[in-house]
């Protein structure tokens, strides 16, 4: 029988601080490891969009020449349905190098001015096309803690409490003097 090694995640170290001191340097090491982290962060999204731009631009003739050929082969084919489709007894038509096909979109609705088209309906009786939405409204529950907690089913759970590090910094300010243009 094979012996099987389980490999496990390293577990991190925990910097633990001992006293003040100690706990003020570890904050000002979390906020250098944030701001390393932020720079790292910008330099590959400028990196990512130097990639996708080249690329985007090497892709727009494409898709221009694709739009082309698609419309051509759907112009030619369309010409054709009938044959193509056996008089309309398949959607879908096979060739050597792929397939085209036919798809009915399902229907839909737009509604444009959604208040006046729901008061008109309601005005003349036309409650088929109304919805009326029951839910529980949280919110409510909140406010009146105590009397929601009376109902079965319902717990009110407290608000919790996060441990938040915040490391002081600040922000270069950019000025213009009136010499420089844009």
């Amino acid at each position: 029988m094979a012996v099987r090694k389980l490999k496990s995640e390293a577990i991190p170290t925990m910097f633990m601080p001992d006293g003040p001191a100690a706990a003020n340097r570890l904050i000002e090491s979390i906020g250098e490891a944030q701001r390393e982290r932020t720079i790292l962060e910008a330099q590959m999204n400028d990196e990512l969009a130097r990639v996708k731009s080249k690329y985007e631009e090497r892709a727009s003739g494409l898709g221009r020449q694709l739009g082309a050929m698609m419309r051509g082969l759907q112009a030619w084919c369309e010409a054709n349905r009938a044959e193509l489709t056996r008089d309309g007894k398949t959607k879908t038509v096979k060739f050597a190098a792929g397939e085209v096909s036919w798809r009915m979109r399902p229907p839909s609705v737009t509604i444009r001015g959604a208040k006046k088209v729901l008061a008109y309906l309601l005005e003349k009786g036309m409650t088929t096309f109304v919805r009326t939405k029951h839910e529980i409204d949280k919110e409510a529950m909140l406010a009146h803690p105590g009397l929601a907690a009376e109902i079965r089913g319902v717990k009110i759970g407290s608000a919790g409490e996060d441990f938040v590090v915040k490391p002081f910094e600040t922000e270069l300010e950019e000025a213009l003097d009136g010499t420089q243009r844009n």
